[in-house]
């Protein structure tokens, strides 16, 4: 393999090695797939949302790790940022054309998943 981002021509597209450790394509992955990261477009699937409604939404995150999860988001263009001049200042955050694109896939498996679950508590005892 040869180095740098690893974007080789596949027909008429173009492909990224997703395998390789260079490929860009593997951090946007990691980021959308870290613990927070899967949360936090789903939480922004409906809604744009304040910094503090997503930290009061996703129970057991940080506003630390909110923040970190939200800056990769942003940095990687699923997310967007708005900040409103006030005092102090509110920020909102929401989805991208992409990251609509790729919250939709991540909100049908969220779906599947709640739809499969036994109600919490039954057949437990």
């Amino acid at each position: 393999m040869a180095e740098g981002a690893q974007l080789n021509q596949a027909g008429a597209g173009q492909r990224y090695e997703v395998f390789h450790i260079d490929c860009p394509a593997r951090d946007v992955v990691d980021h959308v797939t870290s613990r927070w990261g899967t949360w936090v477009l789903i939480a922004l699937r409906s809604n744009d949302l304040r910094f503090y409604e997503l930290r009061d939404g996703i129970r057991g995150i940080s506003e630390k790790m909110l923040a970190q999860t939200l800056r990769a988001l942003v940095q990687d263009g699923l997310v967007w940022r708005k900040v409103e001049p006030t005092t102090p200042p509110q920020v909102t955050y929401g989805l991208t054309e992409f990251g609509r694109d790729i919250g939709e896939p991540l909100t049908e498996l969220f779906d599947r998943i709640t739809r499969r679950l036994s109600p919490r508590g039954a057949g437990q005892g």
